[in-house]
């Protein structure tokens, strides 16, 4: 099956990144179309493909999924055997409070430490909040590291390690320090095959803020 996914700019859309990470892994035949954003005709492009106003925006033939989380659920339906989710019910569990907790929470990391990739911001936006979002992602982290035994945070990859990719971007950007077992985390998430692919793509992108 053929499926298009509309992403923002791949320098500064972390919600872009997302699906699209749990789509690669999954091994969809997938086209990925990127709108540039802050240009003139971003609202208008983006209009055009998405009810929502925004991207990520999932095109299955007539269906048309939006929001990163709800793309990402799609695609764990389409593709059960790629393991998006833990198998053992408790795992699953605790992997989707972790994903859902990325994605309506941490809004001073989300400020403060924006994405940029490619940009070098080391020691910028270290406010009391975002901190406090840097403690609790790290504790995040550690916890599921330590009850599955990596590399991932359930094991294998699954859509709580797509949620959390954009973070990894972001302390990479920061130069953020972490303790010793979420930074291997944050390495191997950086060295998946569709990270570097993205971070290329990103690489060819003009610079709009």
């Amino acid at each position: 099956m053929a499926l298009t996914l509309y992403v923002g700019s791949k320098r500064y859309s972390s919600w872009s990144l997302r699906p699209y990470l749990a789509l690669v892994h999954a091994g969809a035949e997938l086209t990925t179309k990127t709108i540039l954003l802050d240009q003139k005709d971003t609202r208008a492009h983006i209009a055009a493909i998405s009810p929502s106003g925004r991207v990520p925006v999932l095109h299955d033939g007539d269906q048309v999924i939006f929001d990163s989380l709800a793309i990402c659920e799609y695609v764990a339906e389409l593709y059960p055997t790629a393991g998006l989710w833990p198998d053992e019910r408790g795992a699953r569990a605790r992997a989707r409070s972790i994903a859902s907790e990325m994605h309506s929470g941490f809004a001073a990391l989300r400020t403060h430490m924006s994405m940029d990739l490619g940009a070098d911001r080391s020691g910028q936006g270290r406010t009391p909040e975002s901190l406090a979002d840097i403690a609790r992602i790290e504790e995040v982290w550690s916890t599921a590291l330590a009850a599955s035994g990596g590399p991932f945070l359930f094991g294998t990859f699954t859509i709580a390690d797509a949620m959390y990719a954009p973070v990894v971007t972001r302390f990479q950007t920061f130069a953020v320090e972490l303790a010793p077992v979420n930074q291997t985390y944050v390495e191997t998430v950086l060295a998946l095959p569709a990270m570097r692919a993205w971070y290329a793509d990103a690489a060819s992108e003009p610079t709009t803020r």
